[in-house]
């Protein structure tokens, strides 16, 4: 995969855990988050992360 198609896919992945929990992102600044936002959007990933992996682990 290239650099720029991971790019793309993380922030795909990025903008859909962030409509998620209710936080509207701008491309590309947002400086302009609070940290409960920005740490919202980020716990958001993680536990999608988790649920995916967790769901590969199952399928096996």
């Amino acid at each position: 995969m290239a650099n720029n198609s991971k790019k793309a896919a993380l922030e795909q992945f990025k903008q859909q855990a962030a409509s998620e929990v209710g936080v509207t992102l701008n491309q590309g600044y947002n400086g302009d988050l609070t940290a409960r936002q920005a740490g919202s959007i980020g716990g958001q990933m993680v536990k999608k992360m988790i649920e995916s992996y967790e769901n590969n682990i199952a399928a096996k």
